[in-house]
């Protein structure tokens, strides 16, 4: 199995941890963005099987995991793609499979939408085009001033715990939820309040859709069917703007990825293996 690298960017002054797996040269990507909260770290189970198709990243964003958290970034889906294009740039990726969790949506398909004919595939893991979509509880706590910096404040290590069980269908690994808080700095918690304040994903889905649906792009569609952040009917609504296969995951919620890592392999990688080309393949088997 391939081995994970990791190595830091820097795009306009901004750091984010990479980690990648796979030919470091092949200019074609799987390209892992996670959302909030999370990190690269995300992906530590999928990386390594992606990196057997061809190079495989995945990225820590600013404000999240071991990324700087400058108080001058631009906290907005757009300021995020923006950061996600140089990061491509940079790493030299120009044809990329991106795979999508929850905010990781809104920043990869934002970058898709500015750059059609870089984008080769999508995987979107509880997210996607949500028009009609309202905030679930928790974000609109964030989204009030003061109201939301009063709760970051007050949830500490246990509450945080057993607010993320109390809304999955089974209990997080005790590792996962660590790792999580443990990034929760004040950056990271100022970062997040500017990127919830900032979007409203009814709005941008309505904004972006008519640049991406064109596209026709493939797309695999992963939703744990017990998310409570971002219901389950709007899986098939991506078969309005992607030629979108489905699967909704009974017993996952909002992580599908941590509660049944080994059907999300079983689903993601035959589609990754069918739409990576034969030129990035025949570079994987030059370089093995």
């Amino acid at each position: 199995m391939a081995a994970i690298q990791v190595s830091h960017v820097e795009v306009a002054g901004v750091r984010s941890l990479v980690r990648s797996c796979g030919p470091e040269q092949a200019s074609e990507a799987i390209v892992f963005v996670h959302g909030n909260p999370g990190s690269s770290e995300d992906w530590l189970d999928l990386l390594p099987h992606a990196g057997e198709l061809t190079r495989a990243i995945a990225l820590d964003m600013p404000g999240y995991g071991k990324a700087d958290r400058p108080r001058d970034f631009e906290y907005t889906a757009f300021g995020y793609a923006r950061h996600l294009s140089g990061l491509l740039e940079r790493l030299g990726v120009q044809r990329a499979h991106l795979v999508l969790h929850d905010f990781g949506g809104p920043w990869g398909l934002v970058w898709a939408s500015q750059h059609p004919t870089q984008v080769a595939s999508v995987t979107l893991i509880n997210i996607g085009l949500v028009p009609g979509y309202r905030w679930h509880v928790i974000a609109r706590i964030w989204r009030t001033p003061l109201i939301g910096e009063l709760f970051q404040r007050m949830n500490g290590r246990r509450s945080f715990r057993s607010g993320l069980n109390a809304g999955n269908p089974k209990p997080f690994p005790d590792a996962f939820v660590d790792r999580m808080f443990d990034d929760m700095d004040q950056g990271h918690k100022r970062a997040v309040l500017a990127l919830y304040r900032a979007t409203d994903l009814d709005q941008l889905s309505r904004a972006i859709a008519p640049l991406l649906e064109p596209l026709a792009l493939p797309a695999l569609v992963l939703w744990g069917a017990a998310d409570d952040a971002l219901p389950v009917r709007f899986a098939r609504v991506q078969q309005a703007y992607f030629r979108a296969e489905v699967h909704e995951l009974a017993g996952c919620g909002h992580w599908p990825m941590i509660d049944d890592p080994e059907r999300v392999r079983a689903l993601l990688l035959p589609f990754l293996r069918q739409h990576v080309s034969a030129a990035s393949s025949e570079t994987l088997r030059s370089d093995g």
